[in-house]
């Protein structure tokens, strides 16, 4: 058998761990040929492929990134995309395709399948708002990273007497913020999922500094205010239809400043969450998803995605992770709202 492998979307720590297991595992124990796609979903769209073998997978489990490259390509948004996709899996003798990515890249691999194509998914994003599996790959070295940034930032805040904004990633869900932001003590948190009050946000900065200490304020990139209660700012589309976002954290701390004539500055993570060596967590995670898959792609199991259940891996169909989102409970942001102030 011979198997194509695409990593889609963003950049994410392990994506490298899910190559070198789903190669390792298919050439030593199934002996099965590889095929990588370059760049996501553009691979197989216009035939742009790599070798891929066990050479081509030594050294990979700690790097970051990921080798085959990646983009948000959508062939659906391309005339003939599909029929171009399914021809050069023809071409390629692909029997059957491993796709590595979020809620994009597995849409299309959902899109796929109902269209006949052997295709397995692989959860990824650093967001960890797929739904269906309990984990994805990415997440934990982005709240550590963050958590590291943020424990770093209190001295600078104490020392200048400032408020301090930390924008952390998450479009739609604040897993990244919650948890970091709990994990690094932060004052404040704000998540895509609870619009917030700028005017209850002000008392407690101020609330902060009657008691001699300067707050941090961790935001969502996706945190959006309550209605009429700050200027928003709507930013281009990329090809899946999402907006480019970015910029929540400075508009906070501008409002913060000229409302309660504190000082504010902001720190935005961007890039380097996703950036890098992934933890000894993800390494674990995204090594067991790769061995799951091609054991999926070998049992013909196609159609599905490997998930994480309490410790164990487990097959869901596609749909299950990109057909609703995984958002913060109400009730786990609650208890984090216990020590805002």
């Amino acid at each position: 058998m011979r198997v194509g492998v695409l990593t889609g979307g963003g950049d994410c720590p392990g994506l490298n761990a899910v190559i070198r297991a789903v190669v390792r595992r298919g050439v030593d124990e199934y002996g099965y040929d590889f095929v990588g796609f370059r760049d996501g979903w553009r691979g197989p769209l216009e035939n742009v492929t790599c070798e891929l073998g066990i050479r081509q997978v030594r050294g990979i489990l700690p790097r970051g990134g990921t080798i085959l490259g990646s983009s948000r390509t959508n062939p659906f948004k391309v005339d003939n995309g599909v029929e171009m996709i399914t021809d050069n899996l023809v071409a390629n003798g692909v029997d059957a395709l491993v796709a590595i990515g979020g809620e994009d890249t597995l849409g299309v691999a959902t899109k796929l399948a109902d269209r006949g194509v052997n295709v397995v998914g692989v959860p990824k994003t650093i967001d960890n708002d797929l739904g269906g599996t309990d984990f994805t790959f990415g997440f934990d070295t982005a709240v550590n990273i963050a958590t590291e940034a943020i424990d770093r930032l209190h001295t600078t805040a104490e020392s200048h007497h400032r408020v301090l904004v930390v924008e952390v990633m998450g479009r739609h869900a604040g897993w990244i913020a919650l948890h970091s932001g709990l994990a690094g003590g932060a004052n404040i948190i704000l998540i895509p999922e609870q619009p917030f009050d700028i005017d209850h946000v002000c008392t407690l900065v101020e609330r902060r500094f009657q008691l001699q200490y300067a707050p941090i304020i961790v935001v969502a990139e996706g945190a959006v205010p309550a209605a009429g209660t700050m200027q928003t700012v709507d930013g281009e589309l990329d090809a899946f239809g999402h907006v480019r976002l970015g910029g929540i954290g400075d508009r906070l701390a501008r409002e913060i400043e000229a409302r309660t004539g504190k000082e504010a500055r902001t720190v935005v993570l961007g890039h380097t969450q996703r950036g890098g060596t992934p933890t000894a967590f993800d390494r674990w995670l995204a090594t067991r998803f790769g061995l799951h898959a091609i054991q999926a792609v070998h049992d013909g199991d196609f159609g599905t995605m490997v998930a994480l259940r309490g410790t164990d891996i487990v097959r869901v169909p596609l749909i299950e992770g990109t057909g609703e989102l995984k958002t913060v409970d109400p009730a786990q942001y609650s208890e984090a709202e216990v020590l805002f102030g």
